[in-house]
C-alpha cells in the first residue's frame, strides 16, 4: 500500500486520497474515514481479560499442589478436609483477582492522561489532535523531536532528517525528499519521500499527507517483530532474589517436615497435607497483590499531583533515586523565553540586529500560519510583531535555503532574498559564530574583527553570567547557487547579540532544598553555556561543587575512569552533547547510584532510556515522552519531589508487609514444624494453617494505605536481601519463643487435648501476627507512630473474627474446641506480652544490625 503512493507525484497522491494540501480534510470527512479505517493505534499489549486474570490466580505451583492434594483427600474420603482447603484457596484467589482487576482499571485510567499529539490541517485550520484520531488524507506537520504518528507521503520539507532505525536498523538519520521513489521500490530504505510511523524526526521539519494508519503502516505490519523483553528493573531483580530465598526455605522445611513425620509413623497423607500447608504458611502469597495495590494506588495519587506513571514499578525506583540529573530549563527556570534586548557589536541597542535575527528565524519568513519553532525564534517574532514597519519589511523576504541547527555546530544559517537584497545570515552560540567571522559591524561600518573578537566574547560571558541566554548574529553577501552547505558558514561579518531571559521558577529554591533534605543529589546536565548555567544555579540557591561548571569539551578529553571520578566531584555540567548526557548517566550507574533523569527534548532520549527512572514533561518532544517512565503534567522540580516522596512511601509499606509476614510466618511455621516431631498429634491441621494464614494476611492487604514516618522519607533505601533474611531469622525466633510459651501453657497448665491445643495455638499465632504489625511498621515506639485508620480497623475486625470463628457454626468444620473466657484471656495476655517484647527487640535489632547494607 505504501509503495503505491511512494512512486507517485505528490499531486496524484493528494488526488487519490481526496485531500488538499492547503485545506486538508473537512471535519465531516475525517469522522467518516475514522469509522471506515478505525483509530490510528497499534496494539502492543493486549488488555488482560477477566477470565485470564482469574485463571492467573491459580498459576502458582503451591496453589496447584494444594488443589491436587485436596483431590487426593476427596478420593480417600476426607471430604470436609478437601472442601475447606479448596474454599480457602478460592477465597485467596478471589481476593487476588479483585486487586489485579482494580490494578488493570487503574492502569487504564492512568493511560488516559497520556496521549501522543499530532499537528493536523482540517477545514483549512491548523489544530492539535490525538494521534489516534488521524485518518488517511490528513495533512500533518512534523518537526524536530516528533515521533511520526502515521505513514506520511511528504509534500514539503525543510532539511528533514529522520531516525528510522527502529524500522530499518539504519544507524544514521536519513535525509528525506519530496521526489517520488522508483516504481520498483519496496523496502522502507528505498522510499525517501515517505516518513514512517514510529520513527522520529532528528532534524528539520516537514508536511505530509497520511497514507496509512494503525496496523496498515509499515511499523504496524512489523510490530510483532519489534517487541523486545525489557531488561529487569532493580525492583524486579530484588523481588526475584526475595522469591529465590523464600523458595529455598520453603523447600527445605517442607521436605524435612514430610519426611520426619512420615518416619515417625504419622499418617502419610496427613503428613503430606501438613507439609504443603506449612509451605503455604511460610509463603507471603499476598505479596504480589500488596505490591500491585501499592503501586496502582501510588500511581493514581501521583496523577492527582500532575505526575503520570507509564511504568508502575518506576514509582518504587523513583523513591530509591539518590542522584537526579536534569536540564535547568523548565525545572529550575520557567521555560518561558522572552526577548530582553538586541545589542550591536559596539554595545548599543540596534534595530538592525533585530532585523537580521528575524531573517534567520523561519518562524518569521514565509509563514502565514502560527509556526511552532525554536523558543528563541518564537520570542524574537513575538517581540517584533509590535513593530509593524519591521514586519512589513520582513514579509518581503523569502527563504532560498536553510542549513538546519544541530548540536555540534550550535547555530543555524539561512539564505534569504527579496526583490532587491539577498543575505546569508547565521545565528547561534556566540562561541560558535564569532570564530567564523572575519569582520565586525561597528556603527554601520565593517572593520576587521581581530582585536574585537576577545572583547565580544567577554561581553557575551558577562551577559551569560547573569543567567541570560545570548545568541550571536552574523551576515554576508552570499554567492548565488542552488545548494548551500556548512562550508559556507565562514568569512562572516558579526552584527551583534540578541539577549533573552528565562527567569528562575519561584518554586525552584525550595525544591532544591527539599531534594537535599531527601538525600538526593541534584546534578544539572545542560546544553547551554557554562555562565548561563552557573547563573541560574546560583539564583536558585544550588551550590556548585568545586566552584566549577564542567563543560562537554573537558569531558571529551577524559577516559572512562576519569569520567567516573568527575561525575562524583562535580554537579553542574554545561555545553553537553546528547552522547555526553548519556555517558554521565551511565557513569553514575556504574558508580552504584540509582539515577533519575529529567529531559524533554529529542537529545535527551538516550539518557532517558539509560537512567533507572526516565522523567519527561507533557510538553516535551514525543520521543522524550515515549522514552520516559514518568511524565510530568506540571512543570518544576517540586513536582518530582512529590514523586520521590510517594515512591518512598510505597517502598516503606511494601517492606513493612515483607518483614511482618515472613518473620511471623517463619516463626510460627518453624515452631509448628519442630513441635510436630515430639507431639503425639499434628499440632495444626492443614485447614487450620491455611485459615490462620488467611486471617493474618487480611490486615496486611491494607498496608499500602499506612502512614509512613518522616524519618523513613529522609533518604533513599536500597533492597537488601541479606538484611531481610536477618530480620526474618531474628524476629522469627522471637515469635517462636512465645509459641513455645503457648505450648507450655496448653500442654502443662491446661493439659489440652488435640482439639483444644490446636484451637489455642491457632488463636495465639493468628493474633500475634496481627498485633506485631504495629511494632514492626515503625522504628518509633508503636504507641507514638499512628497507623492508618484502615489498617487499624481491619486489624481489630480480623482479631475479633479470629476469636469469633471458634464460637461460630463454622467451628466444627475446622475441628475447633470452644474454650472458656479465662483460657482466651491468658492467650491474649501472651499476645500482648509478645507485642511489648517485640517492641524492645526491634530497638535492639535496628541499633546493632544494618538493615539496608
Amino acid at each position: 500500500m505504501v509503495d503505491n503512493y511512494a512512486s507517485l507525484p505528490a499531486k496524484q497522491v493528494l488526488a487519490k486520497l481526496g485531500s488538499s494540501a492547503t485545506n486538508g480534510l473537512t471535519t465531516q470527512e475525517a469522522h467518516a474515514r475514522l469509522k471506515q479505517y478505525g483509530h490510528n493505534k497499534i496494539e502492543t499489549r493486549k488488555r488482560k481479560t477477566t477470565f485470564s486474570m482469574l485463571l492467573n490466580q491459580f498459576s502458582s505451583p503451591l496453589v496447584l499442589i494444594l488443589i491436587f492434594a485436596s483431590f487426593i483427600s476427596s478420593f480417600l474420603g476426607e471430604f470436609v478436609e478437601a472442601a475447606v482447603i479448596i474454599a480457602i484457596v478460592l477465597i485467596n484467589a478471589l481476593l487476588g483477582f479483585a486487586q489485579e482487576y482494580k490494578s488493570e482499571l487503574a492502569l487504564e485510567r492512568l493511560a488516559r492522561y497520556l496521549r501522543l499529539k499530532a499537528k493536523v490541517l482540517r477545514d483549512g485550520k491548523r489544530e492539535v489532535i490525538n494521534a489516534e484520531d488521524l485518518v488517511p488524507g490528513d495533512i500533518v506537520s512534523i518537526e524536530t523531536g516528533d515521533i511520526i504518528p502515521a505513514d506520511l507521503r511528504l509534500l514539503t520539507i525543510s532539511d528533514l532528517q529522520v531516525n528510522q532505525s527502529i524500522l530499518t536498523g539504519e544507524s544514521l538519520p536519513v535525509p528525506k525528499t519530496i521526489r517520488p521513489s522508483p516504481r520498483d521500490a519496496r523496502l522502507p530504505q528505498e522510499m525517501s519521500c515517505i516518513a514512517f510511523a514510529g520513527t522520529n524526526v532528528k532534524a528539520g521539519a516537514g508536511i505530509g499527507v497520511v497514507i496509512a494508519t494503525g496496523g496498515n503502516t509499515e511499523f504496524g505490519k512489523t510490530a510483532a517483530y519489534l517487541k523486545e523483553k525489557p531488561p529487569q528493573t532493580d525492583f524486579e531483580k530484588n523481588i526475584k532474589l526475595l522469591g529465590d530465598m523464600l523458595i529455598a526455605v520453603i523447600v527445605v522445611v517442607t521436605i524435612f517436615i514430610f519426611a520426619a513425620n512420615s518416619l515417625l509413623g504419622k499418617d502419610i497423607l496427613l503428613s503430606l497435607l501438613f507439609a504443603l500447608a506449612i509451605a503455604v504458611g511460610i509463603t507471603p502469597e499476598m505479596l504480589p497483590m500488596v505490591i500491585t495495590l501499592s503501586l496502582s494506588n501510588g500511581g493514581l495519587a501521583l496523577a492527582s499531583k500532575k505526575v503520570v506513571v507509564r511504568r508502575l514499578d518506576a514509582i518504587e525506583d523513583l523513591g530509591n533515586v539518590d542522584v537526579l540529573c536534569s536540564d535547568k530549563t523548565g525545572t529550575l527556570t520557567e521555560n518561558a523565553i522572552t526577548l530582553r534586548n538586541y545589542i550591536s557589536a559596539d554595545g548599543k541597542e540596534d534595530d538592525s540586529v533585530l532585523f537580521y535575527s528575524l531573517l534567520a528565524s523561519p518562524v518569521a519568513i514565509g509563514r502565514k500560519h502560527k509556526y511552532v519553532g525554536l523558543p528563541m525564534d518564537t520570542a524574537i517574532w513575538e517581540y517584533a510583531k509590535n513593530k509593524p514597519s519591521l514586519v512589513r519589511t520582513i514579509s518581503q523576504f523569502r527563504i532560498i535555503d536553510e542549513i538546519a541547527f544541530d548540536y555540534e555546530r550550535r547555530m543555524v544559517s539561512v539564505v534569504v532574498a527579496s526583490n532587491k537584497q539577498m543575505f546569508f545570515v547565521t545565528k547561534g552560540s556566540p562561541e560558535s559564530v564569532i570564530p567564523r567571522c572575519t569582520k565586525v559591524l561597528l556603527s554601520g561600518v565593517e572593520a576587521d574583527i581581530g582585536r574585537h573578537a576577545q572583547r565580544l566574547l567577554s561581553e557575551y560571558k558577562a551577559l551569560s553570567a547573569q543567567g541570560l541566554r545570548v545568541l550571536g548574529v552574523a551576515i554576508k553577501k552570499p554567492e548565488k547557487k542552488k545548494d548551500y552547505t556548512y562550508a559556507d558558514e565562514r568569512d562572516l561579518t558579526f552584527v551583534g547579540f540578541v539577549v533573552f531571559t528565562d527567569p528562575p521558577r519561584k518554586t525552584a529554591p525550595q525544591a532544591v532544598k527539599n531534594m537535599k533534605s531527601l538525600g538526593v543529589e541534584l546534578k544539572i546536565l545542560s546544553g547551554d553555556e557554562p555562565n548561563v548555567t552557573a547563573g541560574i544555579c546560583s539564583a536558585v540557591g544550588m551550590e556548585i561543587k568545586g566552584g566549577v561548571v564542567l563543560t562537554g569539551a573537558e569531558l571529551s578529553r577524559m577516559n572512562r575512569e576519569e569520567l567516573r571520578k568527575a561525575v562524583e566531584e562535580f554537579n553542574v555540567f554545561a555545553r553537553l552533547t546528547p552522547k555526553q548526557k548519556l555517558e554521565i548517566v551511565s557513569a553514575l550507574k556504574e558508580n552504584g547510584h540509582v539515577v533519575g533523569f529529567i529531559g524533554d527534548g529529542v537529545n535527551d532520549a538516550p539518557a532517558l532510556n539509560s537512567a533507572d527512572v526516565g522523567i519527561s514533561v507533557d510538553t516535551g518532544a514525543d520521543i522524550a515522552k515515549t522514552s520516559a517512565d514518568i511524565v510530568l503534567l506540571g512543570h518544576g522540580l517540586h513536582v518530582v519531589v512529590d514523586g520521590i516522596i510517594e515512591g518512598r512511601k510505597i517502598f516503606s509499606n511494601t517492606i513493612k508487609y515483607i518483614l511482618n509476614t515472613i518473620s511471623a510466618n517463619f516463626g510460627n511455621m518453624f515452631t509448628v514444624a519442630i513441635s510436630s516431631l515430639f507431639l503425639p498429634f499434628i499440632p495444626l491441621l492443614p485447614s487450620q494453617i491455611l485459615l490462620n494464614n488467611f486471617f493474618s494476611d487480611i490486615p496486611l492487604t491494607t498496608i499500602s494505605t499506612d502512614r509512613v514516618d518522616t524519618e523513613d522519607l529522609r533518604k533513599p533505601k536500597k533492597w537488601s536481601i541479606s538484611g531481610i533474611t536477618r530480620f526474618m531469622m531474628f524476629f522469627g525466633m522471637v515469635s517462636s519463643v512465645f509459641d513455645l510459651i503457648t505450648i507450655g501453657f496448653l500442654l502443662y497448665f491446661v493439659k489440652a487435648g488435640p482439639e483444644l491445643f490446636r484451637t489455642g495455638w491457632f488463636i495465639e499465632s493468628a493474633l500475634s501476627e496481627i498485633v506485631v504489625t504495629f511494632a514492626i511498621r515503625t522504628k518509633k515506639p508503636f504507641f507514638i507512630s499512628r497507623p492508618s485508620n484502615l489498617l487499624l480497623i481491619s486489624s481489630i475486625l480480623t482479631a475479633i473474627a479470629t476469636v469469633g470463628i471458634i464460637y461460630s457454626p463454622l467451628a466444627p468444620l475446622f475441628e475447633f474446641a470452644q474454650p472458656d473466657a479465662g483460657f482466651i484471656a491468658i492467650l491474649l495476655g501472651i499476645v500482648i506480652a509478645y507485642l511489648f517484647v517485640a517492641e524492645i527487640c526491634k530497638h535492639i535489632f535496628f541499633r546493632f544490625c544494618n538493615m539496608w547494607g
